[in-house]
């Protein structure tokens, strides 16, 4: 797997050689660098969205929670980050496994999706590619990030839609 890893890294961290990929991949890493982007996200859905203030906030706390689980994950593990590409980023730790970007991007998708807020899985995406391309994550930390961000959603889906009646609910869905 070690081998695999390493050469899907080494490939996607190639598209980077194009600047503009670079540029936007350095922005999309920095966005999302300790889950800023996203509770920015739900913290501006719980403004916008008064009806489901609560909804928000919960999610919000829930894409904080997965980001710290990852983070507690990563002190267990402590897979060191890829050395054979030159990272396009600083980093603000030295381990690897899981992608805290991955998860808290997973997570925010999953957890804002439920309340509608789909728009924001593609960005998710990109927030997961960009840690591969700027050359800080093997292939393997940002699925393990990305799976432990939509578990955590789903376990906590039915809390964070807690303070919503159905019926408000299913009328903000339709």
């Amino acid at each position: 797997m070690d081998d695999m890893d390493h050469r899907i890294l080494s490939a996607l961290h190639a598209c980077g050689a194009d600047p503009r990929v670079a540029s936007a991949a350095r922005g999309l890493s920095l966005a999302g660098e300790h889950g800023a982007l996203w509770l920015a996200a739900g913290l501006t859905g719980a403004a916008v969205d008064g009806a489901r203030r609560g909804a928000w906030l919960r999610g919000t706390a829930l894409v904080a929670g997965a980001h710290l689980g990852s983070m507690g994950v990563k002190r267990v593990v402590r897979r060191a980050r890829p050395t054979h590409v030159r990272p396009r980023v600083r980093t603000a730790g030295r381990h690897s496994f899981p992608s805290s970007h991955a998860t808290s991007a997973t997570a925010a998708a999953v957890a804002f999706g439920a309340l509608g807020a789909s728009a924001l899985t593609p960005l998710a995406a990109a927030v997961c590619l960009s840690r591969l391309v700027v050359g800080v994550h093997y292939p393997t930390d940002v699925a393990a990030g990305a799976a432990l961000g939509a578990l955590t959603a789903r376990a906590g889906a039915r809390w964070v839609r807690g303070g919503v009646s159905g019926a408000a609910y299913a009328g903000r869905q339709a």
